[in-house]
């Protein structure tokens, strides 16, 4: 893998003159680095993996992460991986390309992409794994970028676009302000359809709309965060009879779940059942 390495002294407005249209356009010099043992995946592909860098694009960072735990789709979008993926034995089997789909208005379209990543100070400044060694996420970002004309393209986004172009699937928007969450048959419907959707591999992402600029990216008492977007990565109905919980939540003998991934890797749930 190579990146683009930018030296310490340069300024982030000069950072996005170089990969943003709207500042003077795209890279025009590439000073790639080699990195130690690089690899398209670290031990498989995780939800777990993708985080959000400079970028404004929590919604295209969702939609990675629920797209991760779903092998039949990610598959599609990252063809051939195994061909793909960096050969320590014989490094000039790989050619400096990579290869990824989306879909697009009835079509699967190829996009290929070279392997320089933009960094700053020896660090990949937008989408990146939680390992250094590890690409496809940032990788799929570019490509998609390419997609969409830039990176710039990608700040500032709808979760049902990148649920779309990852699957070729029919969106759906459920609003919850619309719906009597105070009754619990509701609530149990909802619960219902959200895993039936699950179990059909279909990839969900969810938000809470800011109703203003300066509610943006505010906390709510639990920690969730307004005007952000989150992957569904769980949806479970868990039975309690037999565990400590039983008594604890008065004899319900079973509750429903629902698990969460923040594309910032941070600022995490703190109400019922965190881990603070």
């Amino acid at each position: 893998m190579k990146e683009v390495e930018l030296c310490s002294q340069t300024l982030y407005s000069r950072l996005m003159e170089l990969v943003y249209f709207s500042h003077g356009g795209l890279l025009a010099e590439l000073n790639g680095k080699g990195r130690v043992n690089p690899n398209l995946f670290v031990e498989g592909i995780s939800a777990s993996d993708v985080h959000q860098g400079m970028l404004g694009n929590c919604w295209f960072v969702a939609a990675c992460s629920v797209l991760a735990g779903v092998k039949e789709l990610w598959h599609k979008v990252i063809p051939s991986y195994k061909e793909q993926e960096w050969d320590t034995e014989v490094p000039a089997l790989h050619q400096g390309i990579f290869h990824f789909r989306f879909w697009r208005f009835g079509n699967w379209i190829d996009v290929v992409i070279d392997d320089m990543l933009p960094t700053c100070n020896g660090k990949l400044i937008f989408t990146h794994s939680k390992s250094r060694n590890e690409f496809w996420c940032a990788l799929l970002e570019k490509a998609y970028a390419k997609l969409n004309g830039c990176y710039e393209s990608l700040d500032g986004g709808n979760l049902s676009d990148a649920l779309v172009d990852f699957t070729g699937g029919v969106s759906e928007i459920m609003d919850l302000t619309t719906m009597d969450m105070k009754d619990g048959a509701v609530r149990k419907e909802l619960f219902k359809s959200l895993l039936k959707k699950k179990e059909g591999h279909a990839l969900m992402c969810c938000a809470i709309q800011a109703s203003s600029e300066s509610e943006m990216e505010a906390r709510t008492d639990v920690g969730l965060v307004k005007g952000h977007a989150y992957g569904i990565t769980a949806i479970r109905k868990v039975f309690l009879k037999d565990t400590r919980l039983f008594a604890f939540l008065r004899g319900k003998e079973k509750i429903y779940m629902v698990r969460l991934r923040n594309p910032w890797g941070e600022k995490e749930w703190n109400g019922s059942f965190s881990d603070g």
